[in-house]
C-alpha cells in the first residue's frame, strides 16, 4: 500500500532491509539528496524531486531528470537539510529519512545530531537497516516488544532522565556521554522515556529483520 510520508533519501549506503526497500518501493515521493539519485536510478527506481548543489549527479540523469531537479548553492547547509528545508517550504508536516548512515562515519555522526534540529520543524524519523532514530524534545512512550534493544543519547548533558521498561534503569541519570544510555533492553511491550524541561534526545531502536 502507498505511504503517504515522503521519504527522502541521502546520499549514504543505500538501504538493503525489506522494510526501506518496501517504503522506497510504494512511497508516493522519493526526494533524493543529490547523488542519492545515481544509487537509486540504479537500484531500479525513479525519484520524484532531485535537491542539493547537485555536484553529484551524473549528467545523464541531469537532463533526464532536468524538471525536477531544485539547485540550492547554499554551502552552510548539508544536501539533507536542503530537503528538509524544501520540505518545509512544500508544507510538508512529516518525513522518513533513508540512506543518512554508512560509508562516511562523519556524515552518518551529523546527520543523526541534524535530527533534533529538523523535530523542532516537523515529524521526522530516520530509518537503517537495524533500526530506527527517533528525536524527542518531551517524555515519550514508545511501543516495543520484550527484549528489543535500545539506545539512547542526549544533546542536553545536563537534562535527568528516568526511565520505565527498560531492563537497566535510569534514575534521574544525566547523560553526560554518548555511551552512557546504550545498548538497553525494554522489558515490557512499552518503554517510556522521562524527564523535564526542554532537551533534545534521540532515540534508537534496533528492529533487525
Amino acid at each position: 500500500m502507498p505511504t503517504q510520508i515522503p521519504i527522502i533519501l541521502a546520499n549514504g549506503a543505500f538501504p538493503k532491509s525489506k522494510r526501506a526497500l518496501d517504503l522506497l518501493d510504494n512511497s508516493k515521493q522519493i526526494i533524493c539528496c543529490d547523488g542519492a539519485v545515481n544509487k537509486l536510478i540504479e537500484s531500479g527506481r525513479e525519484p520524484h524531486i532531485i535537491i542539493g548543489d547537485l555536484d553529484s549527479v551524473e549528467d545523464n540523469h541531469r537532463a533526464k531528470y532536468q524538471n525536477i531537479l531544485v539547485k540550492i548553492n547554499d554551502q552552510n547547509t548539508n544536501d539533507l537539510t536542503k530537503a528538509i528545508n524544501w520540505c518545509l517550504a512544500q508544507e510538508i508536516e512529516e518525513v522518513i529519512i533513508l540512506g543518512a548512515t554508512g560509508e562516511r562515519e562523519d556524515h552518518t555522526i551529523g546527520n543523526i545530531s541534524l535530527l533534533t534540529e529538523y523535530h523542532k520543524k516537523l515529524n521526522v524519523t530516520m530509518l537503517t537497516d537495524n533500526g530506527v532514530f527517533i528525536p524527542i524534545s518531551e517524555s515519550t512512550n514508545f511501543e516495543s516488544t520484550i527484549g528489543q534493544q535500545v539506545s539512547i543519547f542526549s544533546l542536553n548533558p545536563t537534562i535527568e532522565i528516568t526511565s520505565i521498561g527498560l531492563k537497566y534503569p535510569l534514575q534521574n541519570l544525566a547523560l553526560k556521554a554518548w555511551w552512557m544510555g546504550t545498548l538497553n533492553e525494554v522489558t515490557s511491550d512499552e518503554f517510556i522515556i522521562e524527564f523535564e524541561g526542554e532537551a533534545q534526545l534521540v532515540v534508537f531502536i534496533l528492529e533487525k529483520e
